[in-house]
């Protein structure tokens, strides 16, 4: 396992609950040794005026699942800060919700790289994140 921190689902989403993800409806649904997974609704507070999920929506569900990933593996006094991110999108999705599936690509004392996909209701997947991070303290 990666976590060296013990958090409940629960309690993620209670951190969560005032800030930009509580807005936007993501919701930590599933913590795995190696994985953390995330879902997010496609309604009015994630959509583009296309009716379609809003690019920078995926990208907050990208780097809000990673930076909680980052929180997750690193040890009490110390902190994560997104340093790059990216998101290839792969297909439109007009309803949802979408579900983020999150696993580390590197992790190590000073930074961390997550991949983070993104899947539509059917399982499809529809964005390919990745947000690099420094651990500071």
């Amino acid at each position: 396992m990666i976590w060296k921190r013990d958090l409940t689902l629960d309690q993620l989403n209670r951190m969560a609950a005032d800030t930009l993800v509580g807005h936007l409806g993501i919701v930590f649904t599933r913590i795995e040794d190696d994985s953390l997974e995330a879902q997010m609704p496609v309604d009015s507070r994630t959509l583009q005026p296309f009716g379609l999920l809003h690019g920078g929506a995926s990208a907050a569900l990208a780097e809000t699942m990673g930076s909680m990933a980052g929180f997750l593996t690193s040890r009490e006094g110390q902190s994560v800060v997104g340093t790059e991110v990216s998101a290839t999108h792969h297909r439109a999705v007009a309803q949802g919700p979408v579900r983020g599936v999150c696993t580390p690509l590197h992790i190590s004392r000073s930074s961390q790289c997550w991949e983070i996909v993104i899947y539509d209701a059917s399982g499809k997947r529809c964005c390919t994140s990745r947000l690099s991070t420094a651990v500071i303290g």
